[in-house]
Parts: C-alpha cells; sequence; structure tokens
C-alpha cells in the first residue's frame, strides 16, 4: 500500500444505517435486519469503490429500543461475514468478538477458517466486554478492569500460538506423498490463569497467514494492550488536534513496546450524508431526524450555544439578541462547530441536521466538502485513514463511492485499484504468522 494513500473501511455495524430511523424510510426494506442480500450487496458496493474494508461492530445483548428502531448491532458478525465473504472477492471482512467470553480454541478456529475461505481478507477486532448485560448474558459478573485485561493478554496470545500452530513448512498436499508434515502441526501447550489450550489448530495458514487485528483506541490498559497486538487501531477523535495527539501518543507506545510505529494503521470515525448541494444533503438528514423527538435536541443545541433560554423557532436563524449571547466551550469541537453554524445564518434545526451531536466528525454536504474533510485530517497527519459511518447504507454508500472516491482519487490521497488480494496488502501492515516474537509478557 502506498503511504500518500488514505485507507478508508466502513462500518456496517446493522442493515439500515448510523441513523436510528433509516430502517423507516420508504425505500428501505424494513426486513434487511435479516436479509443477508442486502449486507451482501451494501458490501459489493464498498468494494466497487475500492474501500479497504468492511467492518461490523458487536454487543453481546439485545442493544436497542425495538419500540423505536431496529436492533443496532448485527446478528452475528463472522457468520454474516463469512456469507459475505462468498459474495465478494478483494474487500476486506472485518468483525468483532470478544476476548471476555469465548475461548480462544473457538476464537482461532473460526477467524482462521474465515481468514482462509475469503482468501486472506480478515481482520478480528478484538476488544474485553464491559457492559453488564453482555456478562448477564453468559451468567457472569463484570470483572475488575485488570482482570479484564489479564484476560484479553491471555487470549491475543493463545489465539496467535493456535493460528501458527500449522506452520508453513508443513508444505503442500501431495497426492503421490503425505497431505502435510505433521512434525510442523505442533501443540502449542500455552496456558495462562484464565485460558490456554493445547492444540494445534486444524487450520493451514491463510494467503496472508492470519488475520489482521484491529482494536480500539484507549488509555492505561487498553493503550498497552493494543500497542502489543493490534495492526489497526481505530479511534474517536473529535478534532484534528485531538487525532494527531492520540496518534502521536499511539507511536510512542509502540515504540516503547519494541514495534515499528509504522506497522500501526490509526484509523478515525467519520460520518457522512451527501448531496448535490449542501442543502440537498441538510434535507436529507432532516427527512431521517423528522422521525424523531426534536425536543431533546434543540434543548441540548441551547446549552451547547452556552444559551439561558431554549431555542422555541426551530426553522429560523438565531436573533441578533441570541447571536450575541452564545458562546462555545472552548474544549468540545461539537460546541464550537455549533457557535460556526449560528453565526453563518443556520436555523437550530438545520444546526441540528449537520450532525453537531454525532459521536464523532460527520459532514453534511456535498462530495468536495466530503473530500476537504478527508484530505485535511489526513495531511495533517491526524489519521492514516477512517471508518466511515453512513446515516442511510442503502444510498449513502452508493453516493460515497460514486462521488466522493472520484475526488479522493483526483486529488491522489486514495488508490485507484487494489493492490494486492489480502486485507494485508489493502492496508499496508507487515506479515506475522503466530505470536508476535517481539512480545514477550503473558501465559507461560
Amino acid at each position: 500500500m502506498n503511504s500518500e494513500h488514505m485507507i478508508l473501511g466502513v462500518a456496517l455495524t446493522n442493515s439500515f444505517g448510523a441513523h436510528p430511523a433509516a430502517w423507516r424510510l420508504p425505500h428501505v426494506n424494513p426486513e434487511a435486519y435479516t436479509d443477508i442480500d442486502v449486507t451482501v450487496e451494501h458490501a459489493r458496493t464498498a468494494e466497487r469503490g475500492g474501500l479497504q474494508f468492511v467492518f461490523i461492530a458487536d454487543r453481546l445483548f439485545l442493544h436497542g429500543d425495538l419500540a423505536v428502531s431496529n436492533p443496532l448491532f448485527n446478528m452475528d458478525p463472522i457468520v454474516t461475514l463469512s456469507a459475505v465473504a462468498q459474495a465478494t472477492e478483494r474487500i476486506g471482512l472485518a468483525g468483532t468478538a470478544s476476548t471476555s467470553f469465548f475461548e480462544p480454541y473457538l476464537l482461532a478456529r473460526q477467524l482462521k477458517t474465515l481468514d482462509v475461505i475469503s482468501n486472506g481478507r480478515v481482520g478480528w477486532n478484538a476488544v474485553p466486554s464491559f457492559e453488564p448485560d453482555a456478562f448477564a448474558n453468559f451468567g457472569k459478573e463484570p470483572p475488575a478492569r485488570e482482570k479484564k485485561y489479564e484476560r484479553l493478554h491471555e487470549v491475543m496470545q493463545v489465539v496467535q500460538a493456535l493460528w501458527g500452530s500449522w506452520g508453513y513448512e508443513a508444505g503442500k498436499p501431495d497426492q503421490q506423498g503425505r497431505y502435510a508434515d505433521p512434525a510442523h502441526v505442533k501443540p502449542v501447550n500455552l496456558y495462562g490463569t484464565q485460558v490456554g489450550t493445547r492444540g494445534p489448530l486444524p487450520v493451514p495458514p491463510s494467503e496472508q497467514g492470519q488475520p489482521v487485528i484491529i482494536m480500539p483506541a484507549s488509555s492505561g490498559y487498553g493503550l498497552q494492550a493494543a500497542v502489543m497486538y493490534a495492526d489497526i487501531i481505530i479511534a474517536m477523535p473529535s478534532s484534528i488536534e485531538e487525532g494527531r495527539a492520540q496518534r502521536q501518543a499511539i507511536r510512542q507506545a509502540a515504540a516503547q513496546a519494541g514495534r515499528n510505529p509504522e506497522d500501526i494503521k490509526y484509523l478515525a470515525f467519520a460520518g457522512f450524508t451527501t448531496g448535490d448541494t449542501e442543502r440537498d444533503a441538510l434535507d436529507t438528514r432532516l427527512a431521517l431526524d423528522a422521525h424523531t423527538d426534536i425536543r431533546g435536541p434543540l434543548a441540548r443545541l441551547s446549552a451547547y450555544l452556552g444559551l439561558q433560554q431554549q431555542l422555541t423557532r426551530p426553522d429560523e436563524p438565531l436573533t441578533t439578541a441570541q447571536l450575541t449571547a452564545v458562546q462555545a466551550h472552548p474544549q468540545d469541537a461539537r460546541s464550537i462547530r455549533a457557535v460556526e453554524l449560528a453565526h453563518a445564518g443556520w436555523s437550530p434545526r438545520d444546526i441540528l441536521a449537520h450532525a453537531v451531536f454525532d459521536p464523532y466528525p460527520s459532514v453534511v454536504g456535498t462530495a468536495g466538502q466530503v473530500a476537504d474533510h478527508l484530505q485535511e485530517w489526513f495531511k495533517a497527519g491526524a489519521a492514516d485513514g477512517f471508518m466511515l459511518n453512513f446515516d442511510d447504507f442503502s444510498t449513502e454508500i452508493g453516493n460515497f463511492v460514486e462521488q466522493v472516491i472520484p475526488v479522493l482519487r483526483e486529488r491522489g490521497i486514495f488508490h485507484n485499484t487494489y493492490e494486492g488480494k489480502t486485507l494485508r496488502d489493502h492496508v499496508g501492515v507487515p506479515p506475522q504468522y503466530g505470536v508476535n516474537p517481539r512480545i514477550t509478557t503473558g501465559p507461560q
């Protein structure tokens, strides 16, 4: 992968979109949650645009108020990605699997099998669970943070040891001789205080050896784990300055852990709704917002603008007196953005439609405005790439591929085509088979 080109993944956490009302749109199949063909079509669209991977997050409990919205997470990421693998050819396939509940032998077998059948396109988002509801589904209480990460370290190293237990030296099947050299398919006999395994794993190397490891950005125990194991770290910075600082902190911690900082890619979340004009994009967002109660967001916006009174005229720009009174919180990028939009003459409803309260920076505008945001962050060193979120998957993934990708290519910051076959090729991370030899801590 050319380092001058950004990495783009697309979050397909559910079948509808990031906006909670996407399932209500008239052009959306309301049964898409259980229709694998819908997810396959989203992935194919992303592949047509050359995006490096699709990403399916997970929570191990039913998440979402079914009275008003669809379930927020996929039914099962690994099963879903197995179907997507057979319907796509080049795009990477990344999914979440918790280190808190699943035994490492099962994790290693499922993920590496998916990597083999997809010809080396799999990434594992390795996360410890923290939600009490998830632990309740496994009949457990949430452990202390240090215990949670103690298990994560053990699981990561046992899984990777199992991935490497069928060595390359075992060779290919020879119909005139033996299927594989058993001397190079060995038990790992690796045991910690919480998990362990004998091995070996009955899965040979994939085209990329073993899955790419993805982890979320964190601090403390989480940062230590991420720089030890992750090839990709995904974060949610609110500003270029925050992204640049977090990326630099990760690079420094990686060097201290004995890794080359260039081997870890830092991706930032970003959300988009596109239109031929900014007004068109806002109207698209407003069509979604129309299905939600605006009273709560309006009260929150008033607070973000530093106003003492409620915003009672949502469709009219702020008055001169209100504009004189507004003030941004200097430490909150969303507050700063809201004030900028108010001074630009947008109404409160339109300010909300600019996605100022999204949990990550979002652009509601033209393809050029979307490309400007990505380019500014990328060129500033705030990210090596982005995890893309879209309000409405059924239209916005296609809009991004058809309208934004050509602009990024014209500017020379996104590749023209896949340069390799595997996810490691796509994101530019080095080969690894088995446990990273630089990592010496963990189960003995």
